[in-house]
């Protein structure tokens, strides 16, 4: 297996996959996942000759699982490791949920050269908590039930959150996929209870205006109208009116887990952003 080791010692697990003189295209995993969310992404884009790169957060996955750096601060300075490690140049960044607030930090502070662009997928900026700055965010109890729900029972919480609301598995007729629910809980059982509990915080509460503002790169904004974790109205249109070169991609009626229940339609649009 491959790490990189980051200026406080922690171990980052990664994958790089196909030719090395190829356009790199980087994924950024979603709560409390790993880089195994993003394998039918990456077989995708090996098929169409690009070199693919996705690593496990701190605390998540194979990763070191560490006493602290779960915000995302530290997300972004791990990124930064990973990519200066690599030395990759014009990369395209793609981050979904949380992994999406993960990319806006990095790209607003990457050293020049690095990033080509970006893609935020059903992604957290600009923040999802409510505040009176944001009050069509969610409540902060809705954060509080997900940490008691982690805290007093991770194994079940981790079946409940892909049989419901990430897939959208909860809604008439759709077609469940058992394989999905028993992967999603395979990754996140995997990962580390302390940075899954602390990484709440981090993709609640991060406030990615400036962030955003700042990013100079084109930046393709995807996100479904169904989406019941990252709720759509204040996600995507809001992220895509900050960025300078933002374009918003609706998908009606898809869920949260987009990338998996709809890939077939996902990846093509992907790779049109990538190539455009």
């Amino acid at each position: 297996m491959s790490f990189v080791t980051t200026k406080d010692g922690t171990n980052i697990f990664y994958k790089d996959w196909g030719p090395r003189n190829a356009q790199p295209i980087v994924f950024h995993h979603g709560w409390p996942l790993s880089a195994d969310d993003w394998d039918t992404q990456m077989l995708f884009f090996i098929g169409k000759g690009y070199r693919v790169i996705a690593h496990d957060r701190r605390g998540h996955g194979r990763s070191s699982q560490t006493a602290g750096g779960h915000e995302m601060d530290t997300y972004a300075s791990d990124v930064a490791a990973l990519t200066d490690a690599l030395d990759l140049k014009d990369a395209v960044h793609i981050g979904h949920s949380t992994g999406g607030g993960e990319v806006a930090r990095y790209v607003a502070r990457a050293k020049p050269g690095r990033v080509a662009k970006a893609v935020l997928v059903g992604a957290v900026p600009p923040i999802m908590l409510k505040t009176a700055a944001n009050p069509g965010g969610l409540p902060m109890e809705v954060f509080d039930g997900f940490r008691a729900a982690l805290t007093a029972n991770r194994t079940q919480f981790f079946i409940d959150i892909p049989t419901g609301p990430f897939y959208g598995f909860n809604r008439p007729g759709a077609k469940v996929s058992q394989g999905l629910i028993d992967r999603w809980w395979l990754q996140g059982m995997m990962g580390a209870a302390n940075a899954h509990y602390e990484c709440i915080k981090a993709f609640s509460e991060t406030d990615f205006t400036e962030d955003l503002k700042k990013i100079d790169v084109p930046v393709l904004v995807m996100h479904g109208t169904d989406d019941q974790v990252v709720p759509y109205a204040n996600s995507g249109p809001l992220a895509a009116k900050l960025l300078k070169r933002g374009t918003l991609k609706s998908y009606e009626g898809y869920p949260h887990g987009m990338l998996s229940t709809h890939a077939d339609v996902i990846n093509p649009d992907l790779l049109a952003f990538v190539k455009s």
